[in-house]
């Protein structure tokens, strides 16, 4: 079955926001891209459906954009905090059902949240822990935190687990963790079953409490 497409409108077309328009058009999206700067609107005519110059910040603008009719509304204005908080603001109270929002920092994240804001978004940070995550450890391919106690991650099969099953390994009972699918090269085996066998040079795909996964990568693999 293909995938359903979505509509997205992306507000504000810097490195972040351009990334993610690009993207999600890129994927076949429905992607209204939106700035104040006509040069950044002009760059991404042919990397959207549709870019328009606007203020974000103004509600009849984005009501004159049909902006309520999008699925995400992704917040990616630069260092103007203001902007980003009026923005979010007015389109909360337009009722559009998911904001996400691109925080400069501490206190924006704070205001951010307390006026509603559906995802709060640090890039630099998040990249960070995951490049950190990496350097420490071969063994991790990628890593996503999902809160201050619980993250997936990406653990690349040494051949200390080459040829053993699921269930040999019981990774669940002996460490926490769940094994919620294996890549093998193109091939993604999603929920594997109990006898399924893992290869070295597979990678793992695991959730788990951060301290239960440190403990599955250092003992288990």
């Amino acid at each position: 079955m293909a995938e359903k497409k979505k509509q997205f409108a992306v507000i504000g077309l810097g490195r972040f926001g351009g990334s993610v328009c690009k993207e999600l058009y890129r994927m076949g999206h429905q992607v209204l891209a939106i700035d104040n700067n006509d040069t950044k609107v002009n760059e991404f005519a042919s990397h959207s459906t549709h870019a328009v110059i606007a203020n974000a910040t103004d509600e009849k603008s984005l009501q004159s954009l049909g902006i309520r009719n999008f699925e995400y509304v992704i917040v990616a204005i630069g260092d103007d905090i203001q902007s980003s908080i009026l923005t979010t603001l007015v389109l909360k109270e337009m009722e559009v059902e998911k904001v996400w929002v691109k925080a400069q920092n501490a206190y924006h994240h704070k205001v951010l949240d307390k006026i509603g804001a559906d995802r709060i978004i640090h890039p630099e940070q998040d990249m960070g822990i995951r490049i950190a995550q990496h350097i420490v450890s071969e063994k991790i391919v990628d890593y996503i935190e999902l809160s201050d106690e619980y993250s997936i991650v990406e653990l690349l099969a040494t051949r200390k687990i080459h040829n053993s099953t699921l269930i040999a390994l019981d990774v669940r009972a002996k460490f926490g963790c769940t094994i919620l699918a294996i890549k093998r090269g193109e091939d993604i085996n999603v929920s594997p079953m109990p006898d399924d066998t893992i290869y070295e040079k597979d990678i793992l795909i695991v959730i788990g409490h951060k301290t239960d996964l440190k403990r599955f990568e250092e003992e288990g693999m």
